[in-house]
């Protein structure tokens, strides 16, 4: 999906954020709500304290996050820097700032000079699927901004992450949510976790010398 949007002449310019959502776990309104002053380039931080919404009356409205966990720093890995970096460095300020509840510097502004929020994102991807469903054979499912999340946790899961430092990165209140990921590791993954706990050398053959 990114690699089909970097070589898209007219998607590429959302590549970055994208590969954003996929690589950090990035709830869309959070992601929406990021400021070039939440980007911590230097240590390589991401603030997250609060999200950005669109009323029914199309009202802009800055709010907390969905829970008490949700307010977190997120490290950044080497390819999220690089997009982060890319978009702070490509974007163009505006003739005026727009400034919601006291936040500036959004980093994404649609065409009336006006911060971009979930919806903009979900059409893009919805347009997204559509055009590479036009170009290939092989059809491409259902893509969302919420997708780009559940697949985030489920590839952490899937690594081996321990759950609790899983549970801190996608700000769930509930350790519960995140443990439902797990669910989706199947045969294979259950097999490669056996095989690496059982190597020679790993700590648990190490805990069973120790005993005998």
């Amino acid at each position: 999906f990114i690699e089909f949007v970097r070589n898209d002449k007219h998607f590429c310019r959302y590549a970055d954020a994208i590969e954003i959502l996929f690589k950090t776990g990035l709830r869309i309104s959070e992601f929406c709500g990021l400021t070039t002053y939440d980007i911590d380039l230097n240590e390589r931080k991401i603030n997250v304290d609060h999200q950005l919404q669109r009323t029914s009356k199309m009202e802009y409205v800055i709010e907390g996050t969905k829970t008490n966990a949700g307010t977190r720093q997120l490290p950044m890995s080497d390819e999220v820097y690089d997009c982060f970096k890319r978009i702070i460095e490509n974007r163009q300020p505006p003739k005026t700032e727009p400034m919601i509840d006291g936040y500036a510097g959004f980093l994404y502004l649609d065409k009336n000079g006006m911060p971009m929020v979930a919806l903009h994102w979900e059409k893009y991807f919805e347009h997204i699927v559509q055009k590479y469903n036009k170009t290939y054979r092989i059809q491409m499912p259902k893509v969302t901004p919420h997708v780009c999340r559940h697949t985030y946790c489920s590839n952490m899961a899937r690594s081996g992450m321990n759950p609790k430092s899983l549970q801190y990165l996608m700000g769930h209140s509930d350790i519960g949510v995140t443990l439902n990921t797990y669910t989706h590791v199947g045969y294979e993954d259950a097999q490669a976790e056996m095989q690496r706990i059982n190597m020679p050398g790993s700590s648990k053959d190490k805990m069973f010398k120790k005993q005998a």
